[in-house]
């Protein structure tokens, strides 16, 4: 709204606004806080550590209720620009130890012992977008459905999509912040839309995937629009959402990279329980009720590959296929999954670690 920019261009001085986020006590809600800070930081370790009432959000009882904000990551503020930025920070106890709910700093430890490997990730997250009041998804009848799917895939035309202006003010959003937003396209079922991030290196992923959920939510507030990451959101003929996950190292992006591919995905055949308890913040719950073996998904109780094919666990891209090289595309992660848990379960299973 034009107060809102209007409020956001007042001069403030020497001083900006630091808007510290974090994953709250679900593993899938994101909550914030803004500091004044008296100049901007010139990098992560400038920025003081914070804290917050985790009784509130599901972290800590009442009667030690403190649970500290480490900043990890630093972008851009795009709602409020200037100097202002957006920090992402991980939750540790009064104890100085990661929270239970941090799973970032297991992330880092295994991305550490995997460094060797230069893993490359990018995810492709899947959303809804439902009315503000979040009785239905946006721009479905009040009583009854939609058109079947199949004329919404990557489509034009008010008939057949809805809520674009969110989604182009997402991605200019995320550009500003310097999210490595590679792409964006309407998605099978009305008004659910897919965006990617990548590729990211390492602990990077998580990071640069979370802080664009955040400035998803926040840009669809402008609009009065709500957001949900749930991976089912509507019972029967409708896809789910995920969080597909490409992954690639060192050696699979090489000359003769294939061999290394399949070595990987051999691997994760044998991890398929462990996986699933990762892919979303449920231990697998969530993901029953979308990986069925329809809807472009496959089983949660069996593994599969394949090339080009979205059924499977995992799909080889028929370039990557064609090249001898590439990357690989595992299919059964939740658009609700922590990206930290994803990709840090992924790279325990190609290095061996456990």
């Amino acid at each position: 709204s034009s107060g809102i920019n209007a409020e956001y261009g007042l001069d403030q001085g020497k001083q900006i606004q630091a808007y510290y986020i974090w994953i709250d006590g679900s593993g899938e809600t994101l909550r914030g806080k803004t500091k004044t800070l008296d100049c901007p930081p010139t990098s992560v370790e400038d920025l003081p550590i914070w804290n917050f009432d985790g009784s509130s959000t599901d972290q800590s009882k009442g009667a030690n209720s403190d649970v500290y904000l480490k900043p990890v990551a630093i972008f851009r503020d795009p709602f409020r620009r200037g100097d202002n930025i957006l920090v992402m920070c991980e939750c540790y106890t009064w104890q100085n130890e990661p929270h239970e709910t941090n799973k970032r700093s297991e992330c880092v430890r295994v991305m550490e012992k995997c460094a060797e490997e230069h893993p490359w990730f990018g995810i492709e997250q899947e959303y809804t977008l439902y009315e503000g009041d979040g009785s239905r998804p946006l721009g479905w009848p009040k009583n009854g459905f939609p058109a079947p799917q199949g004329q919404y895939y990557c489509a034009v035309g008010t008939q057949n999509v809805f809520g674009r202006k969110v989604v182009e003010a997402h991605y200019r959003a995320c550009m500003y912040a310097g999210i490595k937003i590679a792409g964006s396209n309407a998605e099978v079922m009305p008004s659910q839309w897919e965006y990617q991030v990548g590729p990211c290196e390492g602990i990077d992923m998580g990071d640069h995937l979370w802080v664009s959920r955040w400035i998803l939510m926040r840009v669809a507030e402008e609009f009065g629009i709500s957001v949900s990451l749930d991976p089912k959101p509507v019972p029967g003929e409708w896809n789910g959402a995920g969080c597909h996950t490409n992954i690639s190292t060192l050696k699979m992006r090489e000359e003769g990279g294939m061999e290394h591919i399949m070595a990987a995905i051999e691997k994760m055949s044998g991890k398929q329980r462990e996986h699933i308890a990762e892919y979303d913040p449920n231990q697998g719950r969530d993901n029953s009720r979308r990986l069925t073996g329809r809807h472009e998904t496959a089983s949660i109780e069996t593994f599969s590959h394949g090339v080009a094919n979205r059924g499977a666990s995992i799909r080889i891209p028929r370039q990557c296929a064609h090249d001898g090289k590439g990357y690989f595309e595992d299919r059964r992660p939740a658009s609700n999954c922590d990206p930290y848990s994803v990709t840090s379960r992924i790279m325990k299973t190609i290095c061996a670690l456990d």
